[in-house]
């Protein structure tokens, strides 16, 4: 890896936590989130700090080059990502469902017992 290449994926890895800790400061992203993005942060440091480690990861899984790895690795940490958003979608999407289900049910036993009272 050239000397280039190092400076640029190690001021990846920093504007990563600038960036995530920037946000949960904000309150634009959720602590129970930040950590799976800073661990992204501190997995490209270390890999690129420690660049044998992705040359035999890269030997182990049988790639041809480290830039291949990681990719590879990309895709598979997107592919979990998005599995696991969409679980969180279908699980909010039954929770507003369920609410509004019971806020209908709620409004028309209002309006029943309120149209008792003038009877």
């Amino acid at each position: 890896m050239t000397p280039h290449q190092k400076i640029f994926a190690i001021s990846v890895s920093l504007a990563i936590f600038v960036v995530i800790i920037a946000l949960v400061r904000n309150r634009k992203l959720r602590a129970e989130y930040a950590w799976l993005w800073l661990l992204t942060g501190l997995v490209v440091f270390v890999l690129v700090v420690w660049y044998d480690l992705l040359v035999a990861l890269t030997a182990l899984i049988g790639a041809v080059a480290p830039t291949t790895t990681l990719f590879i690795f990309s895709i598979i940490f997107l592919v979990f990502i998005s599995l696991h958003f969409a679980i969180k979608i279908s699980r909010l999407s039954n929770q507003v469902k369920n609410l509004a289900q019971k806020i209908s049910l709620l409004e028309a036993g209002k309006e029943r017992s309120s149209g008792k009272k003038t009877e």
